[in-house]
């Protein structure tokens, strides 16, 4: 059965100077049920932030535009954006003396599979109804703790080094980046992809209630809304992207004299 997707991107810029997230839903411009969504939430001082972000989003879509899903491996192709990003991100520390970091996290949505890689801790999710079935692991000092049974996911949420990241794009060191797909989509599938400054307010089961009760507009506002009530005017920037997969009923015959 067809399947239609209702997306949505949303940011707010909390309560910081300036915004240094970047996201984007792109299209592949040969069409064929290609999409791809990227989250990038930079850092690195004022500008510099902005300056990596932008260019995952450059990267991944200039990758995207030589993408031949039927020839070329999808995973391949997000790790090898991320990597490239990266690099390009560490050569501009040396053009404008600041020190630009940034994190990113990718998906990218075929007919019948769905692929991601991501470096950092801006997340992805996946829900089926309000159901979590994936959601990526940072790649962040607490979630160390948290896989070494040291502290709950609970305390993690407001721990005072749960900003701190063991890996990103433009650090000395090459980034880790983590891969995966699937091919079980079906309706009633959901994707979140989000930074820090979102899901740091939400228990998983409270943002699969909203996305699944609402459409990807609606949740995304009322997601922003939550956040922005709930950060007491310390908030950092929110992005966010929805995609919501519905099945399109087929078509009723018209009836016969």
């Amino acid at each position: 059965m067809p399947i239609t997707i209702d997306a949505c991107v949303a940011q707010h810029q909390g309560d910081r100077k300036e915004q240094q997230d970047r996201l984007a839903i792109l299209p592949h411009p040969k069409g064929g049920g290609v999409v791809l969504a990227v989250v990038a939430d930079g850092m690195g001082g004022h500008t510099g932030g902005i300056l990596a972000a932008q260019q995952v989003i450059h990267t991944a879509r200039n990758n995207l535009e030589h993408f031949s899903a039927r020839t070329e491996s999808a995973g391949t192709m997000l790790k090898e954006s991320i990597g490239e990003a990266h690099m390009m991100i560490k050569a501009s520390r040396f053009m404008n003396e600041k020190d630009p970091h940034s994190t990113a996290v990718m998906l990218l949505l075929q007919p019948g599979k769905v692929s991601w890689a991501h470096c950092g801790d801006s997340r992805l999710y996946r829900f089926r109804g309000d159901q979590l079935f994936f959601r990526s692991t940072d790649h962040s000092y607490v979630e160390q703790l948290v896989r070494q049974g040291k502290i709950t996911p609970e305390q993690a949420l407001i721990h005072p080094n749960r900003n701190i990241l063991v890996t990103s794009l433009g650090g000395g060191e090459p980034p880790k980046i983590d891969v995966g797909e699937a091919e079980d989509l079906q309706g009633g599938d959901s994707f979140l992809l989000c930074s820090d400054g979102l899901w740091g307010y939400f228990s998983d089961a409270e943002l699969g209630g909203v996305i699944a009760a609402f459409s990807a507009r609606e949740a995304s506002e009322l997601l922003i809304s939550r956040a922005r009530a709930r950060s007491n005017g310390e908030g950092d920037n929110i992005s966010v992207v929805i995609l919501k997969l519905a099945e399109v009923p087929p078509a009723k015959k018209a009836a016969t004299s």
